[in-house]
């Protein structure tokens, strides 16, 4: 099915479907973007978080007074002021069945848990001055024995973080019917078992963590400037589990962000220290995270030890596919706790095969490590990563082309809608069709030419297919507002939050197209916790499913408004009026079968100034909406990659890379691209470059970029992006949402490309990260 699209789209200039430039570049690229550590309020002071420097260990006393003796310090607190000032804790926001919470103080009062772990902070005049104070603050800790790996962690006689966590377990969680499964595997003609590691990533975002914090005592009312995904639910949260104080008493504001990823959704304890500071000194306060301090205390993501198996019978039909995982939760429990290794895996590795049992087992250990939190895809990409590597792997012992396994595989179009066995329903799909596409844009038939060309210039070449489908994160209620200014503008306000989408620029598209107000006079607000009334947050790639559906039903009842107020403007009955948002001129309001009308700019100008309406009249077309939640999508698509092997170095250089992908109906088909690409670096990454490090007793050794590898330009290929949108048939814009998976088919396109190489030479798998040390240990291990 070809990409769909809403009528008259492709006679629109801004309407949707067209590939339009994102609004907030020329402010971005010029400089003059607004980012937390841009902010300078009047009588600023700045903050400085203490640390520990061990792993593990008893907090025997802080002596404060050597700080506070400092030039410019004005103040330190420590977990005890934090306490006395009856503060809240820090703990998992999500629905976790059979989990053993952990109440995190802000900052440490008995034990450190992780290298990076706040102990205490001070606050000075100016930046320097307060780091001068933190290194005078005086810490006295008892190392403890550390441990920083799930499978050590879960193992007798492991370090224990928490005496209410006996064996540091805290979650034994698993789906599916195990009996169902084992017989399902005990009658299978063929069953195939790999372990696979989902390696820890350092999120490395753009932007590190800042925040401002400032406090009105007239009003009693806090502000907090930070770098968020959503300024309403991070209200609720800090103002009601940490500052116990009720929502309106908080403001929350985001301007800019660079970047997140999932790391920035959630509360940390800087923003709890900061709004305290501002409380008592009466003063604005002010951090910005150093990058070596973000390596420790922002939250990582993945970190899962998986053994995967898949039954077949004897024509290659899968009959049951099972997980049991170890997974890293670190120290403390992130907002979205376990949820990664759980449900994430769960629901994602089904993908986009009627395989008709599934079975997962994940025990969620905490270890002296910093906390894990949801990172682009949260279980999402590891799902679909493990049921193509097993795919591989069943293909090469049944001697079965890995392709046709899929395809014999894959749900087909009639079987739609699909129930799946883990709750999830499927509006529709064409995976066979998007993945024969990707097959021929790949010229995978042409493939041998190039491996030969490969092996006579000393390289190994392999190919490697990602089948990927992603189920989103459901939207939950969010806001659609609308407003006609006085000058000319008409703004969208709404509850999820741009930090490197580009959401001014297709949401624009969405309003243009159903209202037909001028593009170029739209804006957008979305980082005030005050102007609004509902707000989910970015995440989940759920975006544009949220505020897009908010957007399309307040356009409805834009139009509702204008057509009474055209009726009593225009003399005409209300039924009489008809409304053709992209008329000549401009949106329009006219008497049906009379050239008389009135245009929607010139409609809301006019009754902002309109005396003595009528009651039933409104007075302006302002709209506040709340869209109630729709399903969850299902993008999906297939990414093949080619690379080749320096048999000599280990270093791996991917040479082709195609990816065709079903996101339904693409509002703005340059942006989505984008998304893909920048899923896709990041997928190369945490496959071939991104490796964490910790020592045995929990010290950080991959903490700075000496130490850590991102990918750069010279490590990605140019990537050819290829569309087979399926319009979804649970939202009313028929889009799917794509911000995730790049990762999703990224992870296993290349490692199933890179074992592919690697096979010739003996190696029938490796592991994530795989590194030039790794790949060249592999091949001479195997020879």
């Amino acid at each position: 099915m070809p990409d769909s699209l809403p009528p008259d789209s492709s006679r629109m200039k801004f309407g949707i479907g067209q590939p339009v430039p994102r609004n907030e570049d020329p402010v971005l690229l010029q400089g003059h973007g607004r980012y937390t550590d841009d902010l300078q309020l009047p009588g600023q002071l700045w903050c400085v978080i203490v640390r520990s420097p061990y792993g593990h260990g008893l907090l025997r006393g802080i002596d404060t007074t050597p700080a506070l003796e400092t030039p410019g310090v004005v103040a330190v607190y420590t977990g005890a002021d934090m306490q006395a000032a009856g503060y809240g804790t820090l703990h998992c926001m999500m629905p976790a069945p059979g989990l053993t919470d952990i109440q995190r103080p802000v900052l440490a009062t008995d034990k450190v848990r992780f290298v990076g772990d706040p102990i205490a902070f001070v606050v000075a005049e100016t930046r320097d001055a307060a780091k001068d104070g933190a290194e005078a603050v005086l810490v006295d800790i008892d190392p403890l024995p550390a441990v920083t790996d799930a499978t050590d962690a879960l193992a007798p006689g492991a370090p224990q973080l928490y005496d209410h966590i006996p064996g540091n377990l805290v979650q034994d969680f698993h789906f599916g019917d195990s009996d169902k499964v084992a017989e399902a595997f005990r009658n299978a003609a063929h069953a195939v078992k790999l372990d696979l590691r989902s390696n820890r990533i350092v999120v490395c975002a753009m932007e590190p963590r800042s925040a401002v914090a400032e406090y009105d005592a007239a009003g009693d009312r806090y502000t907090l400037h930070v770098g968020s995904q959503g300024v309403f639910g991070m209200r609720a949260s800090i103002a009601k589990e940490l500052l116990k104080v009720p929502v309106e008493k908080l403001r929350i504001l985001t301007g800019n962000v660079g970047g997140s990823f999932g790391m920035k959704a959630g509360a940390y304890p800087e923003y709890l220290c900061l709004l305290h500071a501002a409380k008592m000194l009466g003063r604005p306060v002010k951090w910005t995270d150093a990058r070596t301090d973000s390596f420790l205390s922002d939250y990582h993501g993945r970190d899962h030890e998986v053994t995967a198996e898949l039954a077949l019978d004897a024509d290659g039909k899968f009959l049951a596919v099972r997980l049991t995982a170890a997974a890293n939760i670190g120290a403390y429990l992130s907002s979205v706790g376990p949820l990664m290794g759980t449900s994430g895996f769960m629901r994602n590795v089904q993908s986009n095969y009627a395989t008709p049992l599934i079975e997962v087992s994940t025990k969620s250990a905490v270890t002296n490590t910093s906390p894990v939190t949801a990172y682009r895809g949260a279980g999402r990409p590891e799902g679909n990563y493990f049921m193509e590597r097993l795919i591989e792997a069943a293909g090469a012992q049944m001697g079965i082309d890995p392709i046709e396994l899929r395809r014999r595989n894959h749900i087909k179009p009639d079987q739609f809608p699909f129930s799946a066995i883990t709750g999830s329903k499927y509006d529709g799909g064409e995976f066979s069709a998007v993945m024969d596409k990707a097959l021929a844009a790949a010229d995978w038939d042409g493939f041998a030419a190039r491996k030969a060309a490969s092996t006579a210039a000393g390289k190994l070449r392999g190919r490697g297919i990602g089948n990927f489908l992603e189920c989103t994160a459901p939207p939950s209620k969010e806001m659609g507002g609308i407003r006609f200014g006085e000058d000319g503008s008409v703004t969208i306000i709404t509850g999820t939050l741009d930090y490197g989408q580009g959401h001014w620029t297709p949401f624009a598209q969405v309003l243009h197209q159903t209202l037909g107000v001028p593009f170029d006079r739209i804006r957008l607000v979305q980082g005030d916790s005050d102007k609004l009334i509902a707000g989910g947050g970015t995440g989940g790639s759920k975006s544009l499913m949220a505020s897009g559906a908010a957007i399309v039903e307040a356009s409805a009842k834009v139009v509702d408004k204008a057509r009474v107020a055209a009726a009593h403007m225009l003399e005409a009955a209300e039924a009489d009026i008809e409304f053709d948002p992209h008329a000549e001129g401009g949106a329009r309001f006219s008497i049906a079968g009379t050239d008389r009308g009135i245009d929607i700019m010139s409609l809301a100008a006019q009754l902002r100034g309109a005396r003595d309406l009528p009651p039933e009249v409104p007075d302006t077309l302002d709209v506040d909406h709340i869209f109630e939640a729709a399903p969850m999508a299902f993008p999906n698509g297939c990414h093949i990659v080619e690379l080749e092997v320096d048999p000599d170095t280990g270093v791996v250089h991917i040479d082709r890379y195609v990816t065709v992908n079903d996101f339904g109906v693409l509002v703005n088909p340059m942006l989505v691209a984008g998304q893909a690409h920048g899923g896709i670096a990041q997928g190369i990454g945490q496959a071939l470059m991104e490796r964490t490090n910790y020592s045995e007793d929990g010290q950080f050794l991959s903490g700075s970029y000496s130490d850590y590898a991102v990918p750069r330009a010279v490590d990605v290929p140019s990537f050819e992006f290829i569309s087979h949108g399926v319009p979804a048939k649970t939202n009313p814009l028929g889009v799917k949402g794509c911000g995730e998976a790049g990762c999703a088919g990224s992870l296993p396109a290349v490692m199933n490309a890179l074992v592919d190489a690697l096979s010739e030479r003996g190696v029938k798998h490796i592991d994530m990260p795989a590194t030039p040390e790794v790949v060249w240990r592999a091949i001479h291990e195997a020879a």
